[in-house]
């Protein structure tokens, strides 16, 4: 027997977008795939790294399937060596959330960088835009120098900063000491500022969590399928291409088959490693997302397949929708 669709949701005018958050392996794309038609939806993606061309299967890229099914953006946005920040994605993401509204539908934001989404939600503090030349220079000083002394650095200049960052983290270390270099005012200072100024977080925020064993299993098998997919052919193109130096290269997956193709480590060493650290990056996330405020949570269960949690939104939704009614005729 023929079950006729179930027709879409009419876009509520009042939320200006539907936000998924949660880790890496959580299941928030095949969501959005089920909720997506349900809600009249297109699917903005905020990744830090699928934002670039060329980097595909470490990425955990949407299918071109995917995208002919439901309309994606936010991917591919820049080249390798092209750098693309916070303020970058705010500014696509925006622009792609007023036209999705302008057709009438309603923009559903798949987020796994917390800052890509706090950023759509709450807007930025007012760092200016990176300077390529003092960034080349900081670089080449982490180069000479070491990350560690670079951190040390900006712990005696902005030491809420430095405290707040990974003596690891080279990207941010650089461009917090590039701020400060820049202004002469710490970073710390100017996102303090901010968090006093700013106004409510828009827009309304589903994250999914799933049992730690449970979503370590799924980590996992994702890695598994990466690398079944073709992960260190597409590390090979992309060093022919050269790519070996760029950011999203040191990206997880990518820097963990360098050493493969190098002839450095074995395939099933760089799986295990990939594993591990993907396991560890989730769990950053979920610190991240646990600090963000008015995130509805949903844990799934194991096996829980993407349309029943689409369901459990839809119904989310309509309790929220009826409280607003509820406080309206109050």
């Amino acid at each position: 027997m023929n079950v006729p669709p179930v027709p879409p949701i009419a876009a509520d005018p009042a939320l200006p977008f539907l936000a998924l958050a949660g880790p890496t392996g959580v299941g928030k794309s095949a969501v959005a795939l089920a909720l997506a038609p349900r809600l009249n939806a297109e699917i903005v993606v905020a990744d830090s790294m699928q934002v670039y061309r060329g980097f595909t299967i470490g990425t955990g890229k949407p299918t071109a399937a995917e995208c002919a099914a439901v309309a994606h953006h936010g991917l591919d946005l820049a080249e390798p060596h092209a750098g693309f920040d916070a303020a970058a994605f705010r500014a696509a993401a925006a622009a792609a959330c007023a036209a999705i509204r302008a057709r009438g539908r309603l923009p559903l934001v798949v987020a796994g960088t917390g800052l890509y989404l706090r950023a759509l939600r709450q807007g930025l503090c007012g760092a200016p835009p990176s300077n390529p030349s003092l960034r080349r220079r900081l670089q080449a000083e982490e180069q000479c120098l070491g990350i560690p002394a670079l951190h040390a650095r900006l712990q005696a200049a902005d030491p809420a900063a430095a405290a707040r960052l990974s003596p690891n983290d080279r990207i941010r270390v650089v461009r917090a000491l590039e701020v400060l270099e820049e202004t002469g005012v710490p970073l710390s200072r100017l996102q303090a500022d901010h968090r006093r100024t700013r106004g409510a977080a828009s827009g309304l925020v589903v994250g999914l969590t799933r049992d730690r064993g449970d979503l370590y299993r799924r980590i996992e098998s994702r890695v598994q399928a990466m690398v079944a997919g073709g992960l260190e052919a597409e590390v090979r193109a992309l060093l022919a291409r050269g790519y070996g130096g760029t950011r999203p290269m040191g990206a997880l997956g990518y820097r963990h088959f360098l050493p493969v193709v190098r002839g450095e480590r074995t395939a099933q060493e760089a799986i295990r490693l990939m594993q591990r650290d993907t396991r560890r990056y989730a769990k950053r996330q979920l610190t991240w997302f646990r600090k963000e405020p008015g995130i509805a949570w949903l844990r799934l269960a194991p096996e829980e397949p993407p349309a029943a949690t689409a369901e459990r939104i839809l119904a989310l939704l309509a309790d929220r929708a009826a409280g607003e009614r509820a406080s309206w005729s109050a």
